[in-house]
């Protein structure tokens, strides 16, 4: 008896210390930057069990299974049935996307959250990209980002920005815009710059389908990114989960005939990370000859050889062809007719891209005062591209490093130094060709094809850029800021259509018109100062001057007819005055960002136009620096939480933004041909207000989550008229746009995650554009959808 009694007893107490040592073990992380987050709460059954430590960690006693919450103001919480002794990782995802809780790239200040920033930044994640389809960047800057907006001439390519009323550079007899390149701002995709040395962004090959964040710094930024004019935009593709390994498949399907498919693998280690993307995008096209295909292959890689150092790598092949109808006339526009333009199509007009990107990032941590990231990185692109003017083959190799080093000193006890000093030098190697359009002697009713060369143009950009910027971190939460950049960029542009025979003195008909051509732009100087003041930790108020400038570009230093230099040209430049302040309200469920600012350009780039001898048409043109541009703006930003819970319904997150916009040039004049084409005759646009601008660009909306997985959103748009040539005589109508998306999210058993999802675009089938041409009469238009168009999706992920 004794014996049983003592047997009973051990198993006894062998089972309740077994079931004390049993335990459920978990590690939080924010999903946007992989960062432990401390204190975050651990509920079970309904009863907070724990709280995360300073690394993310938590430990619970395991009472057998069950369901576990994790939370965290500011986040979406996350439900998950768990078992003893498991070990689960938790990425938790913002909800109001707090201003205490986000972070920017490129900043001097040690604390890299929005709240102390003394500048308008626009941020999105990837739930803001994808309210959508997610793959279509324009779809969502132009409805969370105001003061921004987006055009594309077809459905994934010609993407072009307009970031506070400057758009792109002069070209051609259109004058003060262009409507065929991105200049003025700056695009890196993981660090890597997508504006190449010369300062042209081409954007095509870009699959924003795998962008995760986007963050756009509006107004002049010389300072840290050298020639800026306009501003910079940082994408991220979306990143490796840490500590989870998985491999997923999407797939993408809606209106007119829009298909898209890609795989994910995703592999994370303790001290390493990489996600591989591959997949292809079809799309028939809502008008005749506007169909689209792209391929992309993209690998994100993250190793962590020890405490000190990470070295981050990119790699991207994009293949992508979209046809072009070209512009409708205002005409065409107004009766819906979307056939486009006869000559476009005739000529098989299409854009053309391959491409391949790589860098390699390394961040070295030498001490706590003082680190260093340095990138290097290149670009090969090759392209092809037809419109109604003739046939332009194009090959570059764009290569470069950007290297900055951050460093922080205390100043005794109560103050903080702390700078970015750093560089940024790219070079270009680009051969363009350009053919006349023919008929196909061979089949006539088909498609023009490219006839006898008539231009070899070999241009070798190179730029530099120099900067360094300090924040002085004071009590009471005041911070002061300053910085100077400095920027440089030669062109070498050889003509390689030049005739040899014209290189002999006994010919009486050759013109020695030199083949090679030079242009620098040195010392073009950008200081910046702001002032930021902190209040409560919750509210901020800052004002900021700003100055940036915008080089030539080697189109416009040269005159091809005369072979003569345009030495007089000079670089744009801007100042930018902006005050503004942002912060959380009324116990976190407000958050906001309100700014006004003036910019004022100089040395606005336009064009004078020449008559030829007989006065019957135009001989050539060339750029002048022809006038001022003054920009008078107020932007607001709101996101909130309007109901948030642990039961069914979880959160409803709404939110607005509005752009006000007064932009007029200043003293600006144009010149071009009279009517009879036998004289020069200057046109003035003085005080007449900015094409390409509406006044006021208004979106509203909500996000809405529940327990189950089920989620929903809404989004409307308000885009008001805008002048469209500078003499102020056309404007496009207001339109209105009303999307919406509805889906279901889960894992099941802990290793499937499902998402599925259909949303419907343009519901109250308003007429609208995807880009408006400027001072391009009769062509203006390139239309969108004005239907109803639906798409859905279904995303199904193992986890291992």
């Amino acid at each position: 008896m004794k014996h049983l009694f003592a047997l009973s007893y051990c198993v006894i107490f062998s089972t309740v210390a077994f079931a004390q040592t049993s335990q459920i073990r978990g590690h939080v992380t924010d999903a946007q930057n992989g960062k432990p987050i401390s204190n975050a709460v651990i509920w079970a059954s309904g009863t907070q069990e724990a709280s995360t430590d300073k690394n993310g960690d938590f430990t619970i006693p395991c009472k057998g299974n069950t369901e576990l919450t994790i939370s965290f103001i500011g986040f979406e919480p996350v439900t998950q049935k768990v078992s003893c002794n498991d070990v689960i990782n938790v990425a938790l995802q913002l909800t109001s996307k707090n201003l205490n809780e986000v972070e920017i790239t490129a900043t001097s200040n040690p604390n890299k959250t929005m709240l102390y920033q003394p500048a308008s930044i626009g941020r999105m994640s990837e739930a803001e990209i994808k309210r959508g389809t997610g793959l279509l960047m324009d779809d969502a800057i132009n409805t969370n980002i105001p003061g921004v907006i987006m055009e594309r001439r077809t459905f994934s390519a010609g993407q072009q920005l307009n970031i506070r009323g400057y758009g792109n550079g002069t070209r051609g007899t259109n004058g003060i815009n262009s409507n065929f390149d991105g200049q003025g701002y700056k695009v890196y995709l993981n660090g890597i710059p997508i504006t190449d040395a010369e300062g042209i962004t081409l954007m095509d090959d870009i699959d924003f389908g795998s962008v995760g964040n986007v963050e756009v710094v509006k107004g002049p930024s010389g300072t840290l990114y050298g020639q800026a004019i306009a501003g910079v935009v940082n994408l991220k593709t979306i990143q490796p989960e840490p500590g989870t390994s998985s491999i997923g498949q999407e797939a993408i399907l809606g209106s007119y005939g829009l298909q898209r498919y890609t795989t994910t693998l995703q592999l994370s280690k303790e001290k390493s990370s990489i996600r591989l993307n591959y997949g292809k995008q079809k799309y028939d096209g809502f008008a005749p000859h506007t169909a689209s295909n792209k391929d992309f292959v993209n690998f994100f890689g993250t190793f962590t050889p020890n405490a000190r150092q990470t070295i981050n790598s990119y790699f991207g092949y994009s293949h992508s062809y979209d046809e072009r109808n070209g512009e409708l006339t205002i005409a065409q526009f107004d009766t819906l007719d979307y056939s486009g333009n006869p000559f476009y199509v005739k000529n098989n007009a299409h854009s053309e891209v391959t491409s391949f990107r790589t860098g390699v990032s390394h961040d070295y941590k030498f001490n706590e005062q003082l680190s260093n990231t340095t990138t290097v990185f290149g670009t090969g692109l090759i392209s092809n591209v037809s419109s109604a003017g003739g046939w332009t083959d194009k090959s570059a190799v764009n290569y470069g490093l950007r290297s900055t080093f951050n460093t922080k000193f205390a100043l005794g006890s109560r103050f903080i130094l702390s700078g970015i000093t750093g560089i940024e030098a790219q070079m270009q190697n680009a051969q363009t060709l350009g053919y006349p359009m023919v008929a196909d002697s061979f089949n006539l009713s088909g498609y023009n094809i490219p006839g006898a060369l008539r231009s070899n143009q070999y241009t070798i950009s190179k730029t530099l850029s120099l900067f360094t910027e300090w924040t002085l971190s004071m009590p009471n939460d005041l911070a002061l800021t300053a910085g100077i950049g400095y920027s440089t960029l030669g062109i070498e542009l050889n003509d390689r259509m030049y005739v040899a025979t014209n290189n002999n003195p006994s010919n009486p008909k050759g013109t020695h018109n030199p083949s090679r051509f030079t242009n620098t732009f040195n010392n073009m100087v950008s200081p910046h100062i702001a002032i930021n003041k902190v209040f409560a930790k919750e509210i901020s108020a800052y004002a900021s001057f700003s100055t940036g400038y915008k080089a030539p570009t080697s189109s416009y230093f040269f005159i091809p007819l005369t072979g003569q230099i345009n030495t007089n040209i000079k670089p744009e430049f801007a100042t930018q005055f902006e005050v503004g302040t942002k912060g959380t309200l009324f116990s976190d469920r407000l958050n906001y960002q309100l700014a006004g600012f003036y910019t004022q350009y100089t040395n606005k780039m336009t064009t004078v136009a020449v008559p030829n001898a007989s006065n019957t048409a135009t001989s050539y043109t060339y750029a002048v620096n022809g006038g001022k541009q003054n920009n008078f703006g107020i932007e607001l930003a709101l996101r909130g939480v309007a109901y948030k819970s642990q039961g069914f319904l979880r959160s409803i997150n709404p939110f607005a933004n509005l752009a006000y916009s007064n932009f007029k040039y200043g003293n600006f004049q144009y010149q071009t041909l009279s009517s009879d084409k036998k004289s020069a005759v200057v046109v003035d646009y003085s005080n007449n207000v900015v094409v390409g601008v509406p006044p006021i660009v208004a979106n509203l909306g909500f996000d809405l989550t529940t327990a189950p997985g089920f989620y929903a959103n809404m989004t409307y748009s308000y885009r008001d008229k805008m002048y469209f040539t500078s003499d102020n005589l056309n404007q496009t109508n207001t339109y209105h746009l009303l999307n919406a998306k509805v889906g279901y999210t889960h894992v099941f058993v802990k290793r499937i995650s499902i998402d599925v999802y259909a949303g419907l675009s343009n519901i109250t089938q308003n007429k609208n554009y995807a880009m408006v041409f400027l001072n391009q009469l009769p062509d203006a238009f390139i239309p969108a959808p004005n239907k109803i168009n639906g798409f859905g999706g279904l995303s199904v992920k193992y986890i291992f």
